[in-house]
């Protein structure tokens, strides 16, 4: 009984181990350009400034208006994924992956807070993921912006 507790135990920590991990590998992804600045600023999106704000010496950021902010930025750059220049109208595999790591670090955040356990640090995860999607969406809309495909292969097929 005891080791079938340690092998699941065991088995769990290297299977989130790993989780991280490749989404780590996936957010050094590297892009031709900074897409990420402009697709932010075409679509008010807020993580940038949070992130120089949380960067900056002590200041105090309101937690409550973090994370709607962050929430927001989420759900903007996920329809953006999936709407914007995306003829397949699906996210990919690394996306979902993010996804998913999105959503854990962001419950995890409460309890995070709660113990004081290094919420800096996640929040910045959660800005690197939220740039990323963003740095996703200009790539697209780049590609699109020089494509000979017509505008009607962008449509959802109904």
């Amino acid at each position: 009984m005891i080791v079938a507790v340690l092998i699941l135990v065991l088995s769990t920590a290297m299977f989130f181990f790993y989780f991280q991990a490749t989404c780590q590998r996936i957010l050094r992804t590297q892009f031709e350009r900074e897409y990420f600045r402009s697709i932010a600023r075409a679509h008010g999106l807020e993580f940038l400034a949070l992130r120089t704000s949380l960067r900056g010496a002590g200041a105090e950021v309101d937690y409550r208006r973090l994370c709607k902010a962050l929430q927001c930025d989420y759900l903007a750059l996920t329809y953006l994924l999936r709407n914007a220049a995306n003829a397949k109208q699906r996210y990919s595999n690394r996306e979902r992956l993010l996804m998913v790591c999105f959503r854990w670090l962001f419950v995890s955040l409460a309890a995070r807070r709660l113990v004081n356990l290094g919420e800096k640090r996640a929040i910045l995860r959660l800005t690197s993921i939220l740039q990323y999607f963003a740095n996703v969406v200009g790539q697209r809309a780049e590609t699109v912006a020089f494509a000979t495909l017509p505008a009607a292969d962008y449509l959802p097929n109904r």
